[in-house]
């Protein structure tokens, strides 16, 4: 917490009066899907290159222990826990995951969340939706 030396008052000794600290905000606006559009027709074993184009709408700003977790659905490949870009309240930027469609057939999905330092969700979840051939 702060401190604040008060001005001096005739006739009354300095206050030190205490600086109320605010805590900031975490939030993630998901803005747009940059590449594979959700209901993708893929092929079996393919390569997908996944980019959401997102903005830190909240008043904290990420640093290297924010992290992007699967919240459900299939890993497809990709490690379950990801660096959340660094990103300073306030800016749009581009998350990107290499994924890989699976073997089998079928309407596939890969959710995805934020998460502050304390292991908290924050922010909307972004996700992969494809249509394996």
């Amino acid at each position: 917490m702060a401190v604040t030396i008060a001005a001096p008052v005739a006739g009354v000794e300095n206050t030190i009066l205490p600086t109320p600290t605010v805590a900031c905000t975490n939030s993630l606006l998901f803005i747009a899907d940059q590449t594979i559009p959700d209901g993708t027709e893929v092929e079996r074993g393919a390569i997908l290159d996944k980019i959401w184009e997102v903005e830190n709408n909240g008043t904290c700003n990420y640093d290297e222990r924010y992290r992007l977790k699967l919240i459900g659905g299939s890993e497809l490949g990709a490690k379950p826990e990801q660096a959340l870009y660094p990103a300073r309240s306030g800016t749009q930027f581009q998350i990107y995951i290499r994924f890989i469609a699976p073997q089998e057939a079928g309407t596939v999905r890969s959710a995805w969340q934020a998460f502050d330092p304390q292991g908290n969700p924050f922010g909307d979840p972004i996700y992969l939706e494809v249509l394996v051939k």
